[in-house]
């Protein structure tokens, strides 16, 4: 090839921020996918897909001031010069389409799975395009409809296999919470914007701690770099109120809740969360679902523009250990809350709504850490080989047999020897490869191949299973009347569908 033609080849690259996905992960991803859904549907929600692309001010991101939309998200221009972006979450067209429907049930209750766009700086595990599995409410203001968000999202994570005790979902209410600015501004005039720092300070109590919150809400903070962040200037008294706030350490919810009665008393809207909170909580009593699983915690801060009740968070609490080697928690893996201004903005009027969300490459990642996945990277557990160009017909009849038999089977059509043939079934993920020449095509047999069975034994499994697979053969033969059962009996062993 002359050197023009090699200048003119398209470079393969690929887009800042995403990334392509492996068989395995996709595979791993769709199985959790199917169990999300699983319980999604055994609580009445059903599906709905919405677009992709959305006009940018029906999904609210775009800046009446600038000449084009805001930075955070993918837009241009249509052939009608109309700003077109795609959708960066599932809720806003969410909003769109059921005022669009006037005339669905209520409340409509949907889920959707699918992926959302972001212009974010990208970093490790962190993408401009990933998956949500959201499910919703519509037309609702009952607080069982906020509770069912907390069942919903305990049993979705007993569902992929957390465990209670591994997870906490943990609630709040942001009327609780503007309560309290209420009082922290009765003392001292301030700016709405001050209401936002203060709740960002709030937000950052993970990572700072309470001694870290009290020095952002006043004079500022140093951090360990030495890098200096500019408090809020706040008054002593107006801090320590929000010191009581934060500091309430009460094990129940209804304990919880005494006491952010105690400290909102004076705000009407204050007294109106507690209240919220109070019939979620006896909610989650009656459904039996206990301290274990579902918290008040009024360190929550969510949303700060857009939720206006109730917000939840799923937060697994297991420790893992970063690219750095520090061990930290997991982190949050579900949110959501009441939002019952999105569908007004479209009509008019009032629409209340609640629902939450799933990060699922979270999520996923999450699952992964807790070997509660299986990775897999195949579609079909099984090849056969052919070891006899001349016995295609049977290796043929193999397979539609197992196919037949509900057994994903791959017959090899490449050129390679048996042994590459071993090679491309390990490296493809298979868990089973047969093996037919003209000695066992005569005695009518067929040899099986467990190719898992080494990585298994590899594995750090316990005295009992590594004593069972030691017994169990890495090959044997069996009759080709009993193909189909013997192959199901080596998928059997490790659970393979």
């Amino acid at each position: 090839m002359g050197k023009a033609a090699k200048q003119n080849r398209t470079v393969a690259r690929r887009l800042k921020g995403f990334r392509d996905i492996t068989a395995a992960d996709l595979l791993a991803r769709d199985r959790m996918i199917t169990r999300i859904r699983e319980v999604y549907e055994r609580y009445g929600f059903t599906p709905l897909e919405t677009p992709a692309l959305e006009y940018a001010d029906v999904l609210g991101k775009f800046l009446p001031d600038a000449d084009r939309p805001d930075a955070g998200i993918f837009s241009f221009r249509d052939e009608d010069d109309e700003w077109i972006a795609l959708r960066y979450d599932l809720t806003a067209p969410l909003s769109r389409y059921v005022a669009m429907n006037p005339n669905l049930p209520r409340p409509f209750r949907r889920y959707q799975v699918g992926p959302v766009y972001r212009v974010e700086k990208p970093g490790p595990d962190r993408f401009r395009e990933f998956y949500q599995s959201d499910f919703d409410s519509v037309g609702t203001n009952s607080m069982l409809a906020d509770a069912e968000c907390c069942m919903v999202m305990c049993d979705t994570l007993s569902a992929l296999g957390i465990a209670a005790g591994e997870y906490i979902i943990r609630v709040n209410d942001r009327k609780v919470l503007n309560g309290v600015l209420e009082k922290v501004a009765a003392a001292k005039t301030m700016p709405e914007a001050t209401s936002l720092n203060i709740l960002r300070s709030i937000d950052k109590l993970d990572r700072v701690g309470l001694v870290g919150v009290r020095e952002l809400l006043g004079p500022g903070r140093r951090d360990e770099s030495g890098d200096f962040t500019r408090g809020l200037g706040l008054e002593p008294d107006q801090i320590d109120l929000l010191m009581a706030y934060l500091d309430i350490s009460t094990a129940s919810r209804r304990g919880v809740c005494d006491e952010l009665e105690t400290i909102v008393r004076d705000s009407e809207v204050g007294r109106e969360g507690v209240g919220e909170l109070r019939e979620i909580d006896q909610a989650l009593t009656d459904a039996g679902y206990g301290e274990d699983r579902v918290i008040i915690d009024p360190t929550v801060v969510r949303g700060l523009a857009y939720y206006t009740g109730p917000v939840f968070e799923g937060v697994l609490t297991f420790d893992i250990v970063d690219d750095k080697g520090i061990t930290r928690q997991f982190g949050s893996v579900f949110g959501g809350g009441r939002y019952d201004d999105l569908v007004e903005r479209f009509t008019g009027q009032k629409m209340p709504a609640t629902g939450a969300s799933i990060g699922v490459d979270r999520l996923l990642a999450a699952l992964r850490t807790l070997g509660k996945i299986d990775t897999q990277g195949t579609t079909a557990p099984v090849l056969v080989t052919r070891l006899d160009k001349s016995l295609n017909a049977q290796y043929q009849q193999m397979a539609a047999e197992l196919r037949d038999a509900g057994i994903n089977a791959e017959l090899y059509v490449g050129n390679q020897g048996i042994g590459k043939q071993f090679k491309y079934a390990s490296d493809s993920g298979k868990t089973v490869a047969l093996v037919m020449g003209s000695d066992e095509m005569e005695k009518g047999e067929v040899s099986i191949k467990d190719l898992r069975l080494g990585d298994e034994l590899s594995k750090e499994v316990g005295n009992d299973r590594r004593k069972w697979l030691e017994e169990q053969p890495a090959q044997f033969t069996a009759k080709r009347a009993d193909l189909v059962k013997a192959v199901n009996d080596v998928l059997a062993r490790y659970a393979t569908t």
